[in-house]
């Protein structure tokens, strides 16, 4: 980090940069659970669901991101901001029969949960047991 770095950019701006450029999905739509349940059958789909309010979620979100390092294709990655979008969670809660938490990580496979962790528990490496 160089010294102008320092003087004109924001901690969270220098952060960023540190973070790796993960292929989130946005998950807008309740509609776009069914695509995610048949798109399972060919690919292990993950959903994190964070807020953005929440200082343990940022964190999580963050911790992930710097972790993550599963080879392209492997895996689709779904993004789902709580806040702005919480009837899309609960259809994930009742869809695929899992409790809402947050921050919280969901693999699905073959249309069903496989896996489903929340705060502290979620994290990137994970991933790397439901992907081929």
């Amino acid at each position: 980090m160089g010294f102008f770095d320092k003087m004109f950019k924001s901690e969270r701006d220098i952060a960023k940069d540190e973070i790796k450029k993960v292929p989130w999905t946005q998950l807008t739509d309740e509609e776009t659970l069914d695509e995610i349940a048949e798109l399972s059958n060919e690919t292990p789909v993950a959903i994190l669901k964070h807020s953005t309010s929440c200082g343990i979620s940022r964190m999580v979100l963050r911790q992930f991101e710097q972790e993550y390092n599963i080879e392209e294709g492997k895996i689709k990655l779904y993004f789902l901001d709580l806040l702005n979008y919480r009837s899309v969670s609960n259809r994930i809660a009742a869809k695929f029969n899992v409790p809402h938490e947050s921050p919280q990580l969901i693999i699905i496979k073959e249309g069903k949960v496989v896996y489903d962790a929340s705060h502290s528990e979620v994290g990137a490496a994970s991933l790397s047991q439901f992907v081929a």
